[in-house]
C-alpha cells in the first residue's frame, strides 16, 4: 500500500510536470532530439544532460528522505508526518522542486526549445508564488518551532554551501 501511495503521488505530480507536459510540448512543436550542429549548441546539450543528472539525483534523494524520515509522500494530500531536515534538505528547503526545475531546464537545453524554456520558467514562477503563500504557512502550523528554526538557517531555493545541522533534541539552537 505504501508503494502505491508513492507511485500515485509521483505519477500525479512530477511525472506530469517533467514528462507528460514536455512530451506534449515536443509533439505540438514537432521537435526532434538531435545533436546540435554548433559547438555552443552541443555544449548546451551537454549542460542539459548534466542538469538532468542533477535533477534526478536531487529528486531521488529528496523523495527517499520523505519516505524514510518524513513517513509520507511528496503529494500535498499525503504529506510527510515528520519534518525532514536530512540529506539534501540540509542545504535547501525545497530540493525536490529544485530537482524538477533542473530536469525541466535540462530538457530545454537538450531540445534547444524556447517552448520548453517557457514551461520551465512558468513552473518555477508558480512555485516561487505557491511555496511562500501556501506551503510554508502549512508547514509552520504543522511543525511549529522546529520548522521556523529550520527556515531561519536553510534557504527556500538557494542552497547553502555547508549543510545545516539541527540542534540536538533538548538543546536550544545557537
Amino acid at each position: 500500500m505504501v508503494l502505491i501511495r508513492h507511485l500515485f503521488a509521483i505519477a500525479a505530480l512530477p511525472f506530469v510536470v517533467t514528462v507528460v507536459i514536455p512530451i506534449w510540448i515536443v509533439r505540438r512543436e514537432s521537435l526532434a532530439l538531435t545533436i546540435a550542429p554548433t559547438a555552443p549548441g552541443l555544449i548546451g546539450q551537454i549542460v542539459g544532460l548534466l542538469f538532468l543528472t542533477i535533477g534526478i539525483a536531487l529528486f531521488g534523494a529528496s523523495l527517499r528522505r520523505f519516505v524514510v524520515d518524513g513517513e509520507g509522500t511528496l503529494a500535498p494530500w499525503d504529506p510527510p508526518r515528520q519534518l525532514v531536515v536530512r540529506g539534501p534538505y540540509r542545504y535547501v528547503r525545497n530540493p525536490m522542486i529544485s530537482g524538477v526545475v533542473f530536469l525541466l531546464f535540462g530538457e530545454t537545453l537538450l531540445f534547444r526549445s524556447a517552448s520548453l524554456a517557457q514551461w520551465a520558467v512558468s513552473f518555477l514562477a508558480i512555485n516561487l508564488i505557491y511555496i511562500p503563500l501556501f506551503e510554508e504557512p502549512q508547514l509552520k502550523r504543522r511543525f511549529g518551532e522546529p520548522y521556523i528554526e529550520y527556515s531561519r538557517h536553510v534557504s527556500r531555493l538557494l542552497p547553502r554551501i555547508r549543510p545545516w545541522t539541527p540542534p540536538a533534541p533538548g538543546r536550544n539552537a545557537p
